[in-house]
């Protein structure tokens, strides 16, 4: 176990692990092992609620750093709370944004890890007009592209390519990635749900998938450890 390679995640409730209780509502972080080989431990960090500036001011960045070893990777994915602008406890400006990030990024490279950068990923929010998804968050996905490129990191644009994957299911069919279901479908969860945030199981895999694939593409050491 000591031996393997991990990938350790900071973000929200997107990619935060779920329990049983709470399915099926599920998180791509919890998902993402299935398509990796045994010699990769994914360690999910991921929570609701938080942004970049609050998962720092709780001290869940410092514990990342504390357990960080060289040769791991941090995969850094925000924005959904950073926006929220009536939570001034999670609020972050597009213009402080960086900075936050920046300290995910220094907190990796400090400790001989590889950070790797995620735009945020899509909401079920589309155009009604052409029924085409939108673009979430997209101030805060052009900061993480340009300070991937200003700082030579690792990117993945987790908004773009989860939006391409939302036009090509369409408009209906995209409610069963989320938390999209009638009254009394799951026993845990009796009310109906019209939730254009969080996944259900099935979103979770298939974002999971997403980024493994993007991270085959990206030509890197952890790209050898992807299952497809």
């Amino acid at each position: 176990m000591g031996n393997k390679l991990r990938i350790f995640i900071a973000s929200d409730s997107t990619a935060q692990t779920y329990k049983e209780s709470e399915k099926p509502r599920a998180g791509w972080g919890e998902m993402l092992s299935k398509y990796f080989s045994p010699e990769i431990e994914v360690i999910n960090r991921a929570i609701g609620g938080r942004s970049s500036r609050s998962f720092i001011e709780q001290g869940r960045l410092a514990r990342i750093e504390e357990e960080i070893k060289e040769g791991d990777y941090l995969f850094i994915q925000f924005g959904h709370n950073d926006a929220d602008l009536a939570k001034p406890e999670r609020y972050v400006s597009v213009e402080d944004f960086p900075k936050y990030i920046q300290q995910y990024i220094d907190c990796a490279k400090n400790k001989g890890a590889y950070p790797i950068l995620l735009t945020p990923v899509a909401r079920r929010d589309y155009n009604s007009e052409t029924h085409l998804f939108n673009i979430s968050f997209p101030q805060y996905r052009n900061k993480v592209i340009e300070l991937a490129k200003e700082t030579n990191t690792a990117l993945i644009d987790l908004g773009l390519k989860s939006v391409e994957i939302l036009n090509q299911i369409g408009l209906e069919d995209s409610k069963k990635l989320f938390l999209h279901f009638e009254a009394n479908t799951y026993e845990n969860i009796p009310e109906k749900m019209e939730d254009n945030t969080h996944f259900q199981v099935t979103g979770a895999v298939t974002i999971a998938k997403l980024i493994a694939e993007e991270i085959k593409n990206l030509d890197i050491k952890l790209s050898d450890q992807v299952i497809i």
